[in-house]
């Protein structure tokens, strides 16, 4: 069961990034100027990068900073979580 869990928090928001690409490719166009920001939050940040293009369509503003946020935080506790939960399995470390 933990295995599941850990295989979908990491490719779960990955692969929910590349079906929204493909379904609208439009969207994703508008939000980033170029193929390296999607593509750096694809591997580094999904679930911020995701955010953003949900909250861009007006312009970022008010409100929509916290979203961003929740995303960063989604994304810092799911590298955080694998370190935290794995702290046993390395000798000396308290």
């Amino acid at each position: 069961m933990c295995c599941f869990f850990t295989s979908l928090v990491l490719f779960g928001p990955r692969l929910a990034i590349l079906i929204w690409w493909l379904l609208q490719p439009v969207r994703w166009n508008a939000a980033f100027e170029s193929f390296i920001w999607p593509l750096l939050g694809f591997i580094f940040l999904p679930w911020t990068t995701i955010m953003y293009v949900l909250v861009f369509a007006g312009g970022i503003t008010g409100f929509d900073w916290i979203w961003l946020g929740l995303g960063l935080l989604a994304d810092i506790g799911s590298y955080a979580g694998g370190g935290y939960g794995n702290r046993d399995r390395i000798p000396g470390a308290a």
